[in-house]
C-alpha cells in the first residue's frame, strides 16, 4: 500500500494556535462563537495580519468584556484581560511601559462606548500608538440583547422593547464620526464583516491600522459592522442585509479619516526601569528633598488615622507625614476620605508607614491616632490599639478617658496667634515628634521641614508660618498620661 500523505493546502493562519488547548472541554479545534458572528472573521483577519506584517512577536491584543473576552484561547500572541471598558487605559499603560510593543484594543459597542467610552476617548486624544477594533453589532451580544449606544432608532431589544426612541433615549452614537473630528488619530474608517467584497476591504483597512502603528504614527480606529444573528433574532443571512440595508445607512461605510502621511512617527522618553536611576531621577525632580538617601528602619509598622473638620488641612497633614516617611526610604500609603462639603464637614486619612511592602492602605486598627475636632475623636478612638497613641487638638476637645497614651496640644489657638488657622496640623505635626520618640526617626525635624518644603513648594509665606507651628507645637505639648 502506498503510504498517505496529508497536504493541507489552506490552512488557517499560524498567528492562530494550531489546537486550542486554553479552551474549556474536548473542542479544541473550532472557535466558540455562534454561527454568523462576525468575531470569527474578525479574529482571522487580525491573525493573518499580525503575521504577514511581522508583528506577532511583539503583539499585545486586549480582550473586552465581551462575547470576544475569551479571544487569548485563539491567538498565538500576547493577550490580556482586562475590567470592562479599560482596554485603551491598560493599553497606554502597555505602551508607556514597552513603547516597542504593538497594542490591538479589540473591543465591542458597550464596552466601548458606554462604559468605556471615556478611557477610549481620551486614548485617541493623547494620540497612543494603538489601533481599536471596534466592533458594532448594534446590541449588546454577551448579556442576553439589551439595547447598546449604537442600537438603531426604532429597533427591538431586551431593554426597548417598543424600539429606541429617540425621546427616550436618544440617538445611536457615532463613534467614528466622534473620533475622526479629534485632532490626534490619524486613521478612521468603518467597515462591515458581511458579504466577500466587504470582508475584503476590512481586510485592507485592518492592515492599514497595524501598518501606522508599525510605524508609530498613532491612533487608529477600524470599526467593523459585524452581526449577532442570535440576540437580533435573525439567521446568517437576514443578519447580514440588514447589516448592509440598516446598520450602513445609519453608519455609512468609508474612511472618515487619513492622514498619517502628514504625521512624523511618535517618539517619547524612553522608560527607566532600572531602581538606581529611578531614584536619581526623583532626587533630581525633587530638588533638595532627598527621597529615600538616608533609610529609616522602623520599630514597627505606624498605622495613623488623621481626622477633624474640612478645613483644617487634615489631608495636607497626612500628606506630610506620608511625605516623611517617603523622604527617609519607609513605604509609605495615603488614602483620604471626606464628606461632600468642600468646608466645615467631616474628613480623614488613612497613613501607613512600613518597613515591608504595605498589604493595604485602609487603616481599621489604629496605633496612632491624631483628633483635631471631637467628633472625630468620638468616632475614630474606639479603633486605637490598647498601648496605643492619641493625639488631640484640645483647643475644642475635652479631655477623653482612654488607657492610651495621650499627647494634646492647643494647635488651632498656636496657628491663630501665628496668623494662618492653616498652620494648625503642623502645629499637630510638632507635638508629634513627641510621639515618634518610641518609634525610630532621629532627623524628625528635618525631615518635617523637607515634607513641609515639599507639600507647600512656591508659597515661600505659607512654608514659614508652617514651620513656626511646628517649633510652637514642639515647645507646648503636653503628656497626659504614661
Amino acid at each position: 500500500m502506498s503510504k498517505v500523505v496529508e497536504k493541507v493546502k489552506f490552512g488557517k493562519s499560524s498567528g492562530f494556535f494550531n489546537v486550542f488547548e486554553r479552551r474549556p472541554g474536548n473542542i479544541k479545534k473550532n472557535m466558540h462563537y455562534c454561527p454568523g458572528c462576525g468575531h470569527g472573521i474578525l479574529h482571522k483577519l487580525i491573525a493573518e495580519a499580525m503575521v504577514d506584517l511581522g508583528m506577532q512577536d511583539r503583539m499585545i491584543i486586549i480582550a473586552p468584556v465581551g462575547c470576544s473576552v475569551f479571544s487569548y484561547y485563539y491567538y498565538d500572541a500576547a493577550g490580556i484581560s482586562v475590567p470592562h471598558g479599560r482596554a485603551p487605559a491598560v493599553g497606554t499603560g502597555l505602551l508607556r511601559a514597552n513603547p516597542d510593543c504593538f497594542v490591538i484594543s479589540y473591543q465591542g459597542d458597550g464596552d466601548l462606548g458606554a462604559i468605556g467610552l471615556n478611557n477610549f476617548l481620551q486614548a485617541a486624544n493623547r494620540g497612543e500608538n494603538m489601533t481599536v477594533c471596534f466592533v458594532n453589532n448594534g446590541i449588546y451580544g454577551m448579556t442576553s440583547g439589551q439595547m447598546a449606544p449604537t442600537t438603531l432608532v426604532g429597533q427591538q431589544t431586551a431593554t426597548s422593547p417598543y424600539g429606541r426612541s429617540v425621546t427616550n433615549e436618544g440617538y445611536p452614537l457615532k463613534v467614528a464620526e466622534m473620533v475622526a473630528a479629534l485632532e490626534s488619530p490619524i486613521y478612521v474608517e468603518r467597515v462591515a464583516l458581511t458579504s466577500a467584497k466587504n470582508i475584503r476591504t476590512a481586510r485592507k483597512a485592518l492592515r492599514k491600522g497595524l501598518f501606522n502603528m508599525k510605524q508609530r504614527k498613532g491612533f487608529s480606529l477600524i470599526e467593523f459592522l459585524s452581526g449577532c444573528p442570535v440576540n437580533l433574532k435573525k439567521n446568517a443571512k437576514e443578519t447580514n442585509d440588514w447589516i448592509e440595508q440598516e446598520m450602513a445607512s445609519y453608519f455609512p461605510l468609508g474612511c472618515l479619516k487619513d492622514i498619517e502621511d502628514s504625521r512624523p512617527p511618535i517618539s517619547r522618553p524612553k522608560p527607566i526601569f532600572d531602581k538606581d536611576e529611578v531614584m536619581d531621577t526623583l532626587i533630581q525632580s525633587a530638588g533638595n528633598i532627598r527621597w529615600g538617601k538616608k533609610k529609616t528602619v522602623l520599630r514597627k509598622d505606624l498605622r495613623i488615622k488623621c481626622a477633624g473638620f474640612g478645613g483644617q488641612g487634615i489631608l495636607s497633614l497626612g500628606m506630610m507625614i506620608a511625605a516623611m516617611g517617603q523622604s527617609r526610604g519607609i513605604n509609605v500609603s495615603w488614602l483620604p476620605s471626606y464628606g461632600p462639603e468642600m468646608r466645615g464637614g467631616t474628613a480623614n486619612c488613612s497613613v501607613v508607614l512600613s518597613n515591608d511592602i504595605i498589604g493595604s492602605p485602609i487603616v481599621k486598627e489604629t496605633n496612632i491616632l491624631i483628633a483635631m475636632n471631637q467628633q472625630s475623636m468620638d468616632k475614630f478612638l474606639p479603633d486605637l490599639i490598647p498601648g496605643g497613641i492619641l493625639l488631640y487638638d484640645r483647643t475644642g476637645i475635652g479631655q477623653p478617658k482612654t488607657k492610651s497614651r495621650i499627647f494634646s496640644v492647643e494647635a488651632s489657638r498656636i496657628a491663630v496667634d501665628i496668623g494662618d488657622i492653616r498652620c494648625a496640623n503642623s502645629a499637630i505635626m510638632g507635638a508629634f515628634a513627641a510621639c515618634l520618640k518610641g518609634f525610630e526617626m532621629e532627623d524628625y525635624e528635618e525631615a518635617f521641614e523637607e515634607a513641609i518644603r515639599k507639600t507647600f513648594r512656591k508659597k515661600q509665606q505659607l512654608i514659614d508660618y508652617n514651620i513656626r507651628a511646628f517649633s510652637k507645637g514642639k515647645e507646648s505639648v503636653k503628656i497626659e498620661n504614661v
